[in-house]
């Protein structure tokens, strides 16, 4: 259904290729958090709402059952959070990451 994945205080990630992974970062009462999820498609609503289930404001759906209903934008800032960017994840350089 999905995966979530935190992403190391540099940056890091392990991105695949094709794989409908995206990164979502935010913020939360101004400190920086981002994390990686898989899902077919990706829009604003969905990364404030994603971002809202990883900081704890909005239940994190269960597989096989109804979608829950989005949190949106502005009930999201209620609760601190801002900031919300999301992006596709890269391909990983094999060469870069096979070099010593």
């Amino acid at each position: 259904f999905f995966l979530m994945q935190r992403i190391d205080p540099y940056g890091r990630y392990g991105g695949f290729m094709n794989t409908d992974l995206y990164i979502i970062e935010y913020q939360l009462h101004g400190e920086r958090k981002s994390f990686i999820i898989r899902s077919k498609m990706m829009r604003n609503a969905d990364a404030w709402h994603w971002a809202s289930c990883d900081a704890g404001i909005s239940p994190i759906p269960k597989p096989g059952r109804p979608p829950l209903k989005l949190v949106s934008k502005p009930q999201a800032e209620q609760y601190g959070l801002s900031d919300v960017r999301w992006k596709e994840s890269a391909a990983p350089n094999w060469t870069e990451i096979a070099t010593p």
